[in-house]
This record gives C-alpha cells, sequence and structure tokens, in this order.
C-alpha cells in the first residue's frame, strides 16, 4: 500500500550569479525514468485541477512561477503542499489522488511523468480509486 508519508519536497540544485538563476532536473535526483513533461498555465482564480489519480504513474510537480496548493490523499490519509519554488519539486508516487488549487496569478506548473499518457492508467471517480486502494 501506497502512503502520503512517501510523497516529499525534492530541493533542486540552484545555481545563481548575476546573471539569474538556473535550476536543472535529472537523474538521480528525479526517482524515475522522465517519459513525459507537460506543464499548466492561465488557471482561472478559484479553479481546481487534477482531482484524479494514477495506478502506476510517478510525478514531479513544479511550481515554476507562481504558486500552488497540491492536496493528496492516500484513501486513508491526507496531506497538503504548497509549491512556490521553482527549485522544489513535489515527489507523488502511484496511487496517489491529487487536487491542484489555490493558484496564484501567473502560476506555471511543470510536471514530469514516469509514463507517457494513457488514459487506462487514471481513476477519475473517487470511489473507484478508494475501491481500489482497499483491494490493496
Amino acid at each position: 500500500m501506497r502512503s502520503v508519508d512517501e510523497c516529499r519536497i525534492i530541493n533542486l540544485p540552484r545555481h545563481r550569479d548575476d546573471r539569474g538563476s538556473l535550476t536543472f532536473v535529472e537523474s538521480p535526483l528525479v526517482p524515475f525514468d522522465i517519459r513525459r513533461v507537460y506543464y499548466i498555465y492561465d488557471m482561472p482564480v478559484g479553479v481546481t485541477r487534477g482531482a484524479h489519480g494514477h495506478r502506476r504513474l510517478e510525478q514531479l510537480m513544479i511550481a515554476v512561477a507562481g504558486s500552488m496548493n497540491v492536496e493528496l490523499d492516500d484513501g486513508r490519509a491526507k496531506r497538503a503542499f504548497h509549491l512556490s519554488s521553482p527549485d522544489q519539486g513535489l515527489y507523488i508516487p502511484p496511487m496517489m489522488w491529487r487536487a491542484l488549487t489555490g493558484f496564484a496569478v501567473g502560476s506555471v506548473g511543470v510536471i514530469l511523468a514516469s509514463e507517457k499518457y494513457d488514459e487506462a492508467d487514471y481513476f477519475r471517480d473517487y470511489a473507484a480509486f478508494l475501491a481500489a486502494v482497499n483491494e490493496t
């Protein structure tokens, strides 16, 4: 069984000089092979994104601009994170229900994923997610 205790902030390298800052993401900082990268932006005030879970997919979420709240639920316990720094990523293992809320105006989130898009990997119904959690 997966636990929200496995979800954690990963500090990413930040290099600063008089030209600005640079942060990179590479192995072994990310605990999975990256097979897909996508980003979310232009979120209206008050919107909730996510509201789903994944069977196998692992993710690293980074607020590269602005901020967002990430609420995670393993079916037994919940945990919340506030992302607001481009040199921190939130690791999310499989079998976590997630909801993204509280986006600051101008926020951009980059998500690194362990798998290519596969609709069969999604839980879009919370009751189905809970049933799968209770099967394990």
